[in-house]
């Protein structure tokens, strides 16, 4: 009998609880989304802490490119330093052109499917004498490769807190003629132009959340990668000329004394200056110092995670200042064959990557490198830190929208540098966002887009019945268009939301640069993003993190209707709202009078607190004549239908 009494009364409490969960239904959505603490490495307000730890690979490279049989060959040696507080027994490195093997696991995983990430399968590289250095002593190297990874066995333990191991190696591929979009090789009517990314073994970063970050790379998934500084040496033929993440340390060997005036020129001017003009192009007396053979070009990059060049004999070449809020001056430049050379195209390349830099810079974060260079390519755009591929066949708007897309990623992922094999919308998604603005900057909005402004397009992919979370893997993503939806579009339209109606842009703009100047150089997670905006924009906001970016729910706010105090109009106005999606969000109400007065007023989130039926009584003098949700279009909300009141004439 006791027992049947305890049960009864658990049952009247449970059901007790549903009924107020049932009349609060958004409790769930309000209370903290993550358990977080903090720990000496990343502390709780979204800042690295006190003990924040990161390893780093510094690397020289020499390689040569034959352009006749495509092959790259070259020899690296990788310092390694274990800053981490545990010894390594072993190291990872990335072998990204191993994605190219008929056998590799991204090939078979693609390669009925078609599409962005498929590529040529006979390439991958070839490894050889492996050696590890501790200090004056080396031995060969015991090493395993498993598909795009590379585990190399150490005879005794890398040391922690400042341990350094130097790792060589010989390698060699054959550039691939369509690299998944990131890198390859295009044939135009003066020869080829290569472009080169992912041409050396890279470390794996070894972190704090995971330790070896290991995932193969399949196709849609980008890189994660330490920093470092790069010494590289590229061989090429005589009549080539190369750009590269970098500076030139050795110009009065691969230049004529014509070009180097020519750059010097460009360093002071803010207009586009020549340095190999179209009807340059193949003379080589005209723009090579030498005449046979081959020419090695040196480049050299600080601080950075990543490399990348071109090689061509069919450049145009041009270049300018560019100015940075410091006082500081780097180089905009780009290469291009003379198919593509008039002012709707390439003619304005340099034009909008100085455009792009500059405005990034004063807005967000100063550009640490000393050149931006934009390859026409036949990748149709893909990032590296100072060195951009562009769709050669771009034009007008839509080559202003690749090259300011490719070099935003200068700062997401280049200088901030998160997970982009994990966290892809860490990069795309906010380089998405900034592009918008920068975008609205440019010349006056000669390319003024409206994207986030209540797209059909992209109404109908966020209520979609095959949407899927921002946080899906890239990898695991449906398609391509889920792809562009879930690391792009979504979350750009998020953090459009959160700086134009939760935050106000002064809020979100200092705290963004929080954000950036934390964690310029180093590896932030999730986490880390949400803690800095809640901290420095001083708002709870894990009712939206949840939602928007957890979740495929969607917001649907409405209006339903207009009664009034007595009913008597002068007494006030009271205003149904219903929250009818999942995502909640603060509702701007802008409320039209009889008597000719119209008034935008902002509800805070907290109106849902109850519930998702709201009643906002207006200090009315007249009759309602028209409400309407979100006069500017402001929130991404999938069905205007219900967003406007009117009364009935």
């Amino acid at each position: 009998m006791k027992k049947n009494a305890y049960w009864w009364a658990l049952m009247l409490t449970f059901l007790t609880s549903l009924g107020t969960l049932q009349a609060q239904n958004n409790l769930n959505t309000f209370l903290p989304t993550f358990d977080w603490q903090g720990n000496p490495y990343r502390s709780a307000s979204g800042a690295p802490g006190e003990q924040y730890w990161q390893n780093r690979a510094d690397y020289e490279l020499a390689v040569t490119l034959n352009d006749q049989s495509h092959l790259l060959k070259g020899h690296i040696a990788i310092t390694y330093t274990n800053n981490s507080p545990q010894a390594l027994e072993f190291l990872w490195l990335q072998l990204g052109q191993n994605r190219f093997k008929q056998d590799s696991r991204g090939a078979v995983n693609v390669s009925t499917s078609g599409g962005r990430y498929t590529g040529d399968f006979d390439g991958g590289y070839k490894i050889s004498n492996v050696k590890v250095k501790f200090g004056k002593k080396g031995y060969d190297a015991k090493y395993i490769i498993s598909d795009t990874r590379m585990q190399v066995q150490l005879n005794e333990g890398l040391s922690a807190k400042g341990g350094k191991v130097v790792v060589e190696m010989d390698f060699e591929f054959k550039v691939p003629q369509y690299g998944m979009d990131r890198c390859g090789r295009l044939k135009v009517k003066e020869g080829w132009i290569y472009s080169i990314a992912q041409w050396y073994p890279r470390m794996c970063v070894y972190d704090d959340i995971k330790g070896w970050n290991t995932a193969p790379y399949l196709g849609a998934g980008e890189f994660y990668c330490e920093y470092g500084n790069f010494d590289f040496k590229v061989t090429v033929p005589y009549n080539h000329i190369v750009v590269a993440s970098g500076k030139l340390q050795n110009p009065k060997e691969v230049l004529t004394s014509e070009q180097i005036k020519r750059f010097a020129k460009a360093e002071k001017s803010d207009k586009t200056v020549m340095i190999i003009e179209q009807d340059e192009v193949g003379k080589t007396k005209k723009t090579r110092p030498k005449q046979s053979g081959n020419l090695t070009w040196h480049f050299k990059m600080e601080n950075s995670r990543d490399v990348a060049w071109g090689s061509s004999k069919a450049f145009i070449w041009d270049a300018s200042r560019i100015n940075l809020p410091s006082g500081k001056k780097a180089m905009a430049q780009s290469v291009y064959p003379a198919e593509v050379a008039s002012k709707n195209a390439w003619g304005r390349s340099t034009e909008y990557t100085k455009a792009s830099i500059e405005y990034y810079s004063k807005k967000w974060f100063e550009y640490p490198y000393p050149v931006a260079v934009n390859v026409a390519s036949n990748v149709g755009g893909m990032e590296y830190p100072g060195l951009s591929f562009c769709g050669w066949r771009s034009t007008g708007g839509s080559l202003w929208g690749v090259t300011d897309h490719e070099f935003g990623h200068n700062w997401f992922p280049m200088i901030v540098g998160s997970n982009e094999r994990l966290y892809p919308w860490m990069d795309e998604g906010f380089n998405q966002f900034i592009n918008h603005y920068s975008t609205l900057a440019f010349n006056k909005g000669e390319y003024k887009r409206t994207v986030f402004l209540g797209s059909p397009f992209l109404s109908g992919m966020l209520k979609s019945s095959r949407a899927e979370s921002i946080h899906t893997y890239p990898d695991i993503v449906r398609s391509s268009q889920s792809l562009g939806m879930t690391a792009y579009f979504k979350p750009a339209i998020g953090l459009y939301m959160l700086r134009e109606v939760i935050l106000g842009p002064e809020r979100f703009d200092y705290a963004f640069r929080t954000y950036i100047k934390r964690w310029a150089y180093k590896h932030p997670t999730p986490i880390d993003f949400f803690n800095t905006m809640e901290n420095a924009g001083g708002e709870e906001l894990d009712w939206f993190w949840k939602k928007w970016f957890y979740t495929t729910e969607t917001i649907d706010q409405g209006v339903t209707g207009v009664r009034y105090v007595g009913n008597k109009p002068e007494k006030g106005s009271i205003i149904n709202l219903e929250n009818k999606g999942g995502v909640l969000m603060p509702v701007i109400l802008e409320i039209e009078e009889e008597n000719g007065t119209k008034k935008t007023v902002k509800l805070s989130v907290e109106i849902w607190f109850k519930g998702n039926k709201f009643n906002y009584v207006h200090n009315s003098k007249s009759k309602i004549k028209k409400v309407r949700i979100d006069p500017k279009n402001l929130v991404s909300d999938v069905n205007k239908a219900n967003n406007t009141w009117a009364a009935k004439e």
